[in-house]
């Protein structure tokens, strides 16, 4: 039951990180419409910023595809699989205290920071359950 959990959790990240994969296929224009829509106010069209975008959304792609490879098999990566929970857990910390820190609008900052927080703090208590199916 907690391997099963455990993997859930993997999947669930993997889907929430690498979901960013929009931000490298979409056009700017749609994409700058997608941010407006999760609460970014005004974007200017600026070619820096959509190479940041694309930047940061190529890199949380990586992160999402590297909680899938270790959802698929926990037991072979289980080394890594409390360090990628831990990581994910001081990033909810990270969004929580500029989240507060800027006044942000709840959605998606409270989505975002409570899946960190939870996901995160899930896969590392339950990172031994990976070790024992070895």
């Amino acid at each position: 039951m907690r391997m099963r959990l455990l993997r859930l959790l993997l999947l669930a990240s993997a889907f929430a990180w690498a979901v960013s994969v929009l931000g490298v296929l979409l056009p700017w224009p749609m994409a700058v419409t997608a941010l407006q829509g999760l609460g970014a106010g005004n974007i200017p069209s600026d070619p820096m910023l959509d190479y940041w975008l694309r930047m940061a959304a190529g890199a949380f792609t990586g992160v999402g595809l590297f909680f899938l490879i270790l959802a698929l098999r926990p037991a072979r990566f289980a080394n890594v699989i409390g360090l990628a929970g831990g990581l994910m857990f001081v990033e909810g910390l990270v969004l929580l205290f500029h989240g507060l820190r800027l006044g942000l609008q709840p959605l998606p900052f409270y989505a975002d920071t409570a899946f960190c927080l939870l996901a995160g703090g899930g896969i590392w208590m339950l990172r031994k359950q990976a070790l024992q199916k070895q």
